[in-house]
C-alpha cells in the first residue's frame, strides 16, 4: 500500500511539473474512461491522438492526448457528431492559447466557427443544457437581432449565427421524440424561414415531458396536415416571425384546426390571425410558451 501510494505521487508530482507523461493505451483508457479499441478508432479515423513508439515498437501517448480524448467526451456528450467532436478537440488546444476567449455573440459575428463551438461548449458547461438556452443562446440571438435592425450586423452574419446555433440546438435536440408524454408537432409556415425559437421551444417543452416532433422552417400546410394525419399530436405548434405566411396560409389553418388543435407562436402570430384560424396563441417567450402548453390539461 505504502508503495501503491508513493508511485502515484511521483507521477502527480511529475504532471504538475510539467514533464510529460508517457501512457501505454490501458492507462489511457483507464484515465479517460475510453476503451482501447475506441482509442484506436479516433486515432485511425480522425488524428485525434498521435503516439510515438518505443524502440519495441510500442504505442505511448502524451498528456496532450489525453486531453484530447478528454476533450472529445466532452463534446460527445454534448450531441456533436464525432468527427466534429474529434475536430473541435484538436482545434481547442490553439484557442487555450490565446486569451482572452471570444465570447459567442463575439464569435459569431467574426464568421469563426471554431471559437463560437468552444465558446457554445463553455456555456453548456457553466450553464448546463436548460438554462444555455435562457441564459446564452437567446440572449445572443436578441442582440444580433437588434444589431440586424440597427444596421450593425449583416445578413451574412445573420444567417452564419443562426446555421451555427441551429446544428447545436438540433444536436441538443437529438431523441426528443422519444417516451410516452404527449406529443407537439412544430412546424413554420411556407415563407418563415427562420425556426430558430420554434427549436428553443420544443427544447423547452422537452423538459415537461412532451415528445417533439419538428418539421422546420417553410413548411407547407397540405404537408404539414399529412404529418399531422399520421402521427396524431396532441397540438401543433406554427410559428412565424413575420405575419404574411400566416395570413396566406388563414384558410388552410382554420381547415388544419378542425381536425387538431392548432397553437400559433412568434412575432407574426396575432389574436386576430389566431382567432380567425379558430387558433389558440402561445406567449413570444418559449420558456413560458411550453410551460403553459405543459399545464394544459391533456
Amino acid at each position: 500500500m505504502l508503495v501503491r501510494s508513493s508511485c502515484q505521487t511521483s507521477v502527480q508530482t511529475l504532471y504538475n511539473a510539467g514533464v510529460p507523461l508517457e501512457l501505454r493505451i490501458g492507462e489511457l483508457a483507464r484515465r479517460t474512461g475510453v476503451n482501447p479499441a475506441l482509442l484506436r478508432a479516433w486515432e485511425r479515423r480522425y488524428g485525434l491522438i498521435e503516439p510515438s513508439r518505443t524502440d519495441g515498437g510500442f504505442r505511448i501517448y502524451s498528456q496532450r492526448d489525453e486531453q484530447r480524448v478528454r476533450a472529445m467526451v466532452g463534446h460527445l456528450a454534448h450531441g456533436i457528431a464525432a468527427a466534429e467532436a474529434a475536430r473541435l478537440a484538436r482545434a481547442e488546444e490553439s484557442i487555450g492559447a490565446e486569451p482572452p476567449e471570444q465570447s459567442l455573440l463575439d464569435a459569431l459575428l467574426a464568421f469563426d466557427e471554431t471559437a463560437a463551438h468552444a465558446a457554445f461548449d463553455r456555456l453548456l458547461a457553466d450553464l448546463g443544457r436548460d438554462a444555455v438556452l435562457r441564459d446564452g443562446v437567446l440572449p445572443t440571438l436578441r442582440a444580433i437581432g437588434d444589431g440586424w435592425a440597427r444596421g450593425d450586423v449583416t445578413v451574412a452574419q445573420e444567417h452564419f449565427a443562426s446555421g451555427m446555433l441551429r446544428g447545436r440546438l438540433l444536436g441538443l435536440a437529438r431523441g426528443w421524440d422519444r417516451g410516452s408524454g404527449r406529443r407537439a408537432l412544430l412546424a413554420a409556415p411556407s415563407g418563415e424561414r427562420h425556426d430558430l425559437g420554434l427549436i428553443a421551444f420544443g427544447l423547452a417543452l422537452r423538459e415537461h415531458g412532451w415528445r417533439v416532433t419538428l418539421l422546420g422552417a417553410d413548411t407547407p400546410l397540405p404537408t404539414l396536415r399529412e404529418a399531422a394525419d399520421r402521427l396524431m399530436p396532441a397540438v401543433v405548434v406554427i410559428a412565424a416571425l413575420d405575419s404574411g405566411p400566416l395570413k396566406q396560409a388563414a384558410a388552410e389553418l382554420a381547415e388544419l384546426g378542425a381536425a387538431v388543435p392548432v397553437l400559433l407562436a412568434g412575432g407574426g402570430a396575432t389574436r386576430a390571425i389566431a382567432a380567425a384560424a379558430g387558433a389558440g396563441l402561445l406567449p413570444d417567450d418559449p420558456f413560458e410558451a411550453a410551460e403553459m402548453l405543459a399545464a394544459s390539461p391533456g
